[in-house]
């Protein structure tokens, strides 16, 4: 992956990144994951995203250069991975929201639960990085230099199965077209409104 392809909005890369593959490489295997949805967050102009009242210790890396990694906990349960983009010093990433398990399944499925269908195991950004066997410990990670966790282009995805639509389950900004999702894959997540969510603001 070069970093010209995510030195660019958030919104724009977004859609760009269904079809590449996250490859995690840890002490138990390797698995690889190819991308079909994703959710962009915009920063300090964004109210849903984390960088939204400006640079914290927590989210220092969506405001460092594109291509690391952005790694946080979900209601204290789950990790998130999202891939900074954009410029250095301005807040941008996509949450990577589903996938397909393209590589070490036994593995993902081992971590995910042996009866978990082979679409389910990667679908939702907690199980994306449960099947992974990402945590806290990849935040900051270079995925276009680095080792342990790799972003690589994958396959061209055709313009036409593309669909857009409004983010899951955020209570501010819900309404924004800033999730991006491969038509008709059974590993997409349901979209889900959520009962605190608040009327956008604009984008």
């Amino acid at each position: 992956m070069n970093v010209d392809l995510l030195a660019h909005p958030a919104e724009e890369v977004a859609p760009r990144l269904l079809g590449s593959v996250l490859i995690c490489k840890t002490p138990e295997g390797t698995v690889s994951i190819a991308i079909t949805e994703t959710e962009a967050y915009s920063g300090t102009a964004d109210p849903a995203s984390h960088a939204y009242r400006g640079q914290t210790r927590r989210n220092a890396v969506m405001f460092g250069p594109a291509g690391h990694l952005y790694v946080y906990r979900s209601h204290g349960l789950h990790w998130c991975a999202n891939i900074v983009t954009g410029t250095d010093g301005i807040a941008s990433a996509v949450l990577i929201r589903a996938g397909r398990v393209i590589e070490g399944e036994d593995l993902a499925r081992k971590r995910r639960g042996e009866r978990v269908e082979s679409p389910r195991l990667a679908r939702g950004p907690g199980n994306f990085c449960q099947a992974l066997g990402i945590t806290a410990e990849h935040n900051g990670a270079d995925l276009l230099t680095g080792t342990s966790v790799v972003l690589s282009e994958g396959e061209p995805v055709p313009a036409a199965l593309i669909q857009v639509g409004p983010r899951v389950g955020v209570s501010k900004a819900h309404d924004w077209q800033h999730r991006f999702y491969l038509a008709g894959d059974p590993t997409v997540s349901a979209y889900r409104l959520s009962p605190r969510a608040k009327p956008a603001t604009g984008a």
